[in-house]
């Protein structure tokens, strides 16, 4: 008889929260490190993620007109300098090419941190009417910045990512635009990845260089940290003067168009392990899971349970479900914990009894529960079961962030919640930059965004005493 193998255990995240989720993302078979630091391998379960987050996204941005487009990777020197704020906040980051076909190059290549540049100078060609505006392109691709510490899917040198840049005719237009992608993400965030988001805008500190406004969604993770999930940029025609881009409008008079720019990228997926993980290992949203039911035979070897299993995910998958069976010789028990460490959603249980019973049993990967299924009834009960997997994944996050979002007064109150308890701490804000690094020094927390929804806690900035304009939330991020 063969040797079973071993399902892969994990740190629990109780003992050590890093190494329960480097456990998950290396024993899930999400990903593999490289022989070059900080550059990470996507293995084709992690890969199956990505590409079912891509295709999600592809048809919400299509649907409201943007189109597809693919830059060059390098960026040369004297373009990246023509936007001074933006490449200087990534010219630490940045890698360059300085030999090309074994001689040096006369000048230096940039490898793309992120394409504003290239989509302007492209833009300036393109450019020349209101009638050849708005411009709405979408590029998926990977960027590198040469970080100096990396984590798998959170913080890598090269990453997968989308990035979108748009031209418009007004100031309006932009911002709009800014608004209605970052809006887009949220609804991908809350309705696809079951992720609890809070809206808002960047404070001038932590917005992206070259940016008038930044906007983010923001999400909290098991541990209480912060995770920045997408942003939204307004760029004014700051940009577009820079590259001395211009249009003639309908008064025939030469404009600068107004800009956005909008992303998200791999960090996406750490954030789904980091907010619905737990100590069995994944927790994958349904909608997104690369296998939405993992059928599992018992008593395989007896006749008709194969071929019942067989039929069983043929009639799935004509109803549109993603579904594998194992039938391999591993016991059932071993695959019961491989697909939960998988994270699979739902486990299908099909044996002899089962069959005489003309039933089978279905398990919810988020809490276990079992539901016995008439054959006849399937496919309808695993879509419901679906949706309810994401339901309740959906409300034990967005509990876990309401339980762990706090009031604070003053900087010594926000600094003591942080140590004792961590979590998202809403306090009131002066709006000067003294206060924001205050609380960045004394009380360990970055301000996370300045939400839309709006609270008035006191009149007074909790820093500095003075008399205060917003609200912000303050966390420790990742």
């Amino acid at each position: 008889m063969a040797k079973e193998k071993k399902v892969e255990q994990i740190t629990d995240m109780e003992v050590d929260f890093a190494k329960w989720y480097t456990d998950v993302c290396k024993k899930a078979e999400l990903i593999d490190y490289s022989s070059i630091k900080g550059m990470f391998i996507y293995r084709p379960y992690g890969y199956a993620i990505w590409e079912n987050i891509q295709r999600e996204l592809d048809s919400r941005f299509k649907a409201t007109g943007h189109e597809n487009v693919a830059m060059p990777m390098l960026i040369p020197e004297s373009l990246l300098q023509k936007e001074k704020d933006h490449v200087e906040g990534f010219a630490p980051e940045c890698a360059w090419v300085t030999y090309g076909g074994g001689e040096k190059l006369e000048e230096r290549y940039c490898i793309r941190p992120t394409s504003e540049t290239l989509f302007c100078e492209h833009f300036k060609n393109i450019i020349q009417s209101h009638r050849d505006l708005p411009k709405k392109y979408n590029q998926w691709c990977s960027v590198l910045r040469w970080e100096k510490t990396s984590r798998p899917f959170l913080r890598h040198r090269e990453f997968l990512w989308q990035e979108g840049h748009t031209m418009h005719a007004t100031e309006e237009e932009a911002r709009e635009e800014t608004q209605q992608m970052l809006n887009i993400y949220a609804d991908f965030m809350e309705n696809v990845l079951a992720m609890p988001v809070v809206k808002g805008q960047k404070t001038d500190k932590e917005k992206f260089n070259g940016a008038e406004e930044t906007y983010t969604v923001e999400c909290m993770m098991h541990d209480k940290k912060a995770l920045q999930a997408g942003t939204s940029h307004y760029f004014g025609d700051g940009f577009a003067k820079a590259f001395d881009i211009t249009f003639t409008g309908k008064d025939n008079v030469l404009h600068n168009p107004h800009q956005t720019s909008w992303g998200v990228s791999t960090r996406m997926i750490g954030g789904i392990i980091m907010t619905h993980g737990d100590n069995n290992g994944l927790v994958l949203p349904p909608r997104i899971a690369p296998t939405q039911i993992i059928i599992v035979p018992i008593a395989q070897h007896k006749p008709g349970v194969l071929d019942k299993a067989a039929e069983l995910q043929a009639s799935l998958q004509a109803a549109g479900l993603r579904v594998k069976t194992d039938a391999s010789d591993n016991s059932p028990g071993w695959k019961f914990a491989e697909y939960e460490m998988k994270g699979v959603p739902l486990r299908l249980e099909v044996g002899p009894k089962d069959i005489e019973n003309g039933q089978c049993v279905l398990v919810r990967r988020d809490n276990g529960e079992k539901t016995f299924v008439s054959f006849d009834e399937l496919e309808a009960k695993a879509a419901e079961l679906l949706d309810a997997v994401h339901e309740g994944m959906y409300a034990k996050a967005l509990k876990n962030r309401e339980d762990h979002t706090y009031v604070a007064q003053t900087l010594e109150e926000a600094k003591a919640i942080q140590e004792e308890k961590g979590g998202f701490v809403k306090t009131m804000w002066c709006g000067d930059l003294a206060c924001e690094l205050r609380m960045k020094d004394e009380a360990g927390m970055s301000s996370r965004c300045r939400p839309f929804r709006q609270e008035k806690l006191s009149d007074k900035c909790a820093c500095c005493g003075k008399e205060a304009k917003e609200m912000v939330i303050w966390g420790v991020a990742y």
